[in-house]
């Protein structure tokens, strides 16, 4: 009875262990299977950054955002002086009002006044030359006639005459000129001068609106670098500011694996802060030519070992991947087929 027992025992004991042999090489298995089903790579958090300087080269007069901050784009970040560049604008102004000044009168002719001012001047000179021909006519009879006068008085009114005579030709023009108007050469030389002083207007305009720095898009001052008072420049940036659309994890993957991805599949990304929360990415990039591993892949069979890198690319619209940052990545590779 005693040996029916123990035999029965020995055979319990058997069971058991067949079942857990057999459980422990079906999760072997599955674990294989999911192992084979899934892409593990590890990588590290990108940002896009844009340097935000000024075009112009000037003092600071003002920065309004701080390290931290999120902008909007065209937001105003900052400003220079524009004192100095706005009085030469205002001086422009004023020149051109009197070009127009000028441009409009040559287009309008001249007032009626004038012209009759200029008609009476001819007029007056129309008549003095004819006075002063008709006494060199009567001095000139006189001398011939009788010699009552002398050469010189001949002469003299002689003179006197023609004098008069041109005087009446130049009313006369200035009369004709009057009534003319400006002349079409001078209308567009006035034209030209006026059209040259607006551009040189809209040039500074511009000039002053590059004294104020905007955002280019969304984003989120990363670094403020120069203060109100610096000196800025083309080459010297004011701010670094990362770009919020579009984030992404850089990561390698073996050549062995390469055919497993391709471009537009779907992937999960994993942060040690949010372990249990991934963020849903895309695969937009694989590069076609090979590396050694980085020193940031910290995988040791694949520190020898030439890689691909693999951009994963996501959106964070609550801004939680920063740059740097170390990711895991996951692909389903199943539901790739």
């Amino acid at each position: 009875m005693k040996r029916n027992k123990k035999g029965m025992a020995i055979l319990l004991v058997l069971l058991l262990a067949c079942a857990a042999y057999f459980a422990y090489t079906q999760y072997e298995t599955a674990a294989a299977r999911r192992a084979a089903a899934q892409l593990t790579l590890s990588g590290n958090v990108d940002v896009r950054e844009v340097s935000l300087a000024f075009r112009e080269s000037d003092r600071i007069d003002s920065v309004l955002v701080d390290e931290g901050d999120t902008v909007k784009a065209g937001q105003v970040v900052a400003t220079l002086d524009s004192k100095e560049l706005q009085l030469g604008i205002q001086k422009l102004k004023s020149q051109i009002a009197a070009q127009q000044s000028a441009v409009d009168k040559l287009l309008n002719g001249n007032r009626p006044e004038d012209i009759r001012q200029a008609q009476a001047n001819y007029d007056a000179a129309v008549s003095a030359a004819k006075n002063a021909a008709g006494v060199y006519n009567r001095t000139k009879q006189i001398y011939e006639d009788i010699q009552g006068v002398s050469r010189q008085e001949l002469d003299t009114a002689q003179h006197d005459a023609a004098a008069k005579a041109a005087t009446a030709e130049a009313a006369k023009q200035a009369w004709e000129l009057a009534q003319n108007g400006a002349r079409h050469e001078d209308i567009a030389a006035a034209q030209a001068n006026l059209k040259a002083l607006q551009d040189e207007l809209a040039q500074e305009e511009y000039v002053l609106s590059q004294y104020v720095l905007t955002a280019p898009t969304d984003g989120v001052i990363r670094s403020r670098l120069l203060e109100p008072g610096d000196m800025a420049s083309p080459s010297a940036p004011v701010f670094k500011l990362s770009i919020l659309n579009k984030k992404w994890v850089r990561a390698y993957v073996k050549e062995t694996d390469l055919g497993k991805i391709h471009e537009g599949q779907a992937a999960q990304v994993y942060i040690d802060s949010q372990p249990d929360t991934p963020i849903a990415g895309q695969i937009g990039y694989i590069a076609d030519t090979a590396e050694f591993t980085p020193k940031t892949v910290q995988t040791d069979e694949l520190r020898t070992a030439l890689v691909y890198e693999v951009r994963v690319y996501v959106d964070d619209p609550q801004n939680v991947l920063r740059l740097g940052m170390p990711a895991t990545v996951t692909i389903d590779l199943e539901g790739a087929k």
